[in-house]
């Protein structure tokens, strides 16, 4: 049974989990984004069942598969290994109802490349199971993990995901399988119309978070000028204390000079004259 082999597989990831963490390295500008809000990014979003997995070999076409964010490095196939890679034959249940760039009816079978154990992520499923997926097209319009953000791609068929993802599928047209969603989404208009764009949220948010961060920056630096500041005062009242001191004894030393100096006169002893 291939599942067996699939297991095997996810043992041997973990196996390699300290390669998979040092191979990956996110922006520093990164920040994790919510499923709604990935949502309103994904190029495509299905509803569809799995039906087979198949083993893929690691250097075919993975050189084009890229994250559609303008980060500016590799989706993570390149830091894969060997055996960690596979596709699923799936059959589409539902298929997202407007803004989707899939163009073939409910039922139908499509392959899913690009599945497995990445550097930065993980995009895996079972055999039989149901999932909704994030999807995208590369240039060989091969259909992938839409990976948003770096982030998951793939939701099992669980109640809460149905509650999340049921508004996205209103209009959609599902096979018998994939009706049920229908029935999660009662007051979907309000939901839709309370909803404010994702992408404008995210860059309100991005830019207050960046002021933040210089003003925390700006007040470090006041801080450390400060400390810097006290340091120097406290090293020129020291110096200062240390002038007092060695004034004072120096006067005391002078004095008691003097003192020695004046002793003869005091004590009445006679006086040598030529």
């Amino acid at each position: 049974m291939f599942s067996t082999a699939i297991l095997a597989t996810a043992l041997c990831a973990f196996a390699h989990l300290d390669t998979f963490t040092h191979g990956c390295q996110l922006p520093s500008e990164w920040r994790p984004l919510s499923e709604g809000c990935r949502a309103e990014l994904a190029e495509i979003i299905v509803y569809a069942r799995v039906l087979a997995i198949h083993r893929e070999p690691l250097g075919i076409g993975t050189s084009s598969l890229f994250n559609s964010l303008p980060f500016g490095f590799a989706y993570g196939y390149e830091g894969a290994e060997e055996g960690l890679l596979y596709s699923a034959e799936v059959e589409l249940l539902c298929d997202q109802a407007w803004g989707s760039m899939l163009e073939v009816p409910s039922g139908s079978r499509l392959n899913l490349t690009g599945l497995g154990y990445l550097s930065c992520q993980s995009h895996t499923v079972m055999e039989n199971d149901s999932y909704f997926f994030f999807l995208r097209m590369d240039e060989n319009y091969s259909i992938l993990p839409h990976g948003v953000n770096f982030q998951d791609a793939i939701f099992p068929d669980t109640a809460e995901n149905r509650r999340t993802f049921s508004s996205l599928f209103q209009f959609a047209n599902c096979s018998e399988g994939g009706t049920l969603l229908h029935s999660f989404g009662p007051d979907w208009e309000v939901q839709e119309d309370s909803r404010l764009l994702c992408s404008s949220v995210q860059v309100a948010l991005f830019e207050e978070e960046e002021r933040s961060r210089k003003l925390q920056e700006r007040l470090a630096v006041l801080e450390k000028r400060n400390r810097q500041l006290k340091d120097r005062v406290r090293k020129v009242k020291r110096s200062l204390r240390n002038a007092r001191k060695a004034a004072r004894k120096a006067e005391q030393e002078a004095r008691e000079l003097q003192g020695k100096l004046n002793a003869p006169f005091n004590t009445g002893a006679p006086v040598l004259k030529g």
